[in-house]
């Protein structure tokens, strides 16, 4: 079997059989590929053998090339996933990929904006457009990201096949796995602007939200929109896409909801991933306490 063909068939696997997002695919088979050019292992049962030193010396290079804990990280689990997809190829009993602890990550909190500049940060999105129709679309899908807690390639994962919108939305998430999420009606409403202003036909097979060409909106232009935006409102860089959803999270759990019901609502598999939500509530209260209470502000 040829390296090409060895690269093709573990981003199959990670595309269709574990569902994988298309950036995660070209990550992993990226790092695949950097594998078998230091190992030079040229079938699966070569590429089964290999051991935790192997990995050790893999990760030892990429340091040298000045990546940090978290890159180091993400690359020791792709080495390990692709070394059990090996395993599994070459007939082996124990798929299990060899031991080894990574890199200790810290944490860091999302941080979120305010509920005001979520609102001026979709405004400002939709005044700044080359178009009206454009900004609209734009609006439409941070209402998403703020209104309904999804992540940005989930809203534009959707088809024409969601409308017309109702109460709730089916939303198909990481690994394939569906949850369902409320839609405000100022989502509906912003959603509905867009379908209104859009000059391509809407169609249940099409993506939801087009780009300028009629092709599927991507992530970057979203991006672009809301870097200029939030340079214009003088908000810092982490006011990104995602930082709404974190708001999203963050608001809600401040007005009392639960953590399972925050879990079932952001899709997360574990409630460990939900829980960094209520370190963020504490930190905002922790602020609030810091900038109000009077004899924080004599010292």
């Amino acid at each position: 079997m040829t390296r090409a063909e060895i690269l093709e068939a573990w981003g199959t696997h990670l595309a269709q059989g574990r569902r994988r997002s298309p950036h995660t695919v070209r990550a992993y088979v990226a790092t695949a590929a950097r594998l078998l050019d230091e190992t030079g292992e040229p079938d699966w049962p070569g590429i089964a053998r290999l051991d935790a030193a192997a990995l050790r010396g893999q990760l030892a290079r990429r340091r040298a090339e000045g990546i940090g804990n978290v890159s180091a990280a993400r690359e020791l689990s792709a080495l390990k996933s692709f070394i059990a997809f090996a395993r599994g190829q070459a007939g082996l009993p124990d798929p299990a990929p060899p031991r080894m602890r990574g890199p200790r990550v810290k944490r860091g909190l999302p941080r979120p904006v305010t509920p005001d500049e979520a609102v001026n940060l979709a405004v400002t999105v939709a005044e700044d457009a080359a178009k009206p129709w454009i900004g609209a679309r734009d609006r439409a899908v941070l209402l998403l990201l703020y209104g309904a807690g999804m992540r940005i390639a989930e809203a534009l994962s959707l088809t024409g096949a969601v409308l017309p919108l109702g109460e709730v939305l089916t939303v198909t998430g990481k690994g394939g796995k569906q949850r369902v999420v409320p839609l405000l009606p100022i989502v509906r409403e912003g959603v509905a602007a867009y379908i209104g202003q859009c000059p391509w036909p809407v169609s249940r097979d099409a993506p939801l939200f087009r780009g300028a060409k009629g092709g599927g909106l991507s992530q970057g232009m979203v991006q672009k929109a809301v870097a200029r935006a939030r340079i214009v409102l003088g908000l810092p860089a982490t006011a990104t896409p995602h930082a709404l959803r974190h708001s999203f999270a963050t608001h809600l759990l401040g007005a009392g909801a639960d953590l399972r019901s925050l879990q079932e609502l952001l899709g997360h598999a574990s409630l460990g991933s939900t829980q960094i939500y209520t370190k963020v509530d504490a930190a905002v209260l922790l602020d609030v306490y810091r900038n109000a209470h009077p004899r924080e502000q004599e010292n």
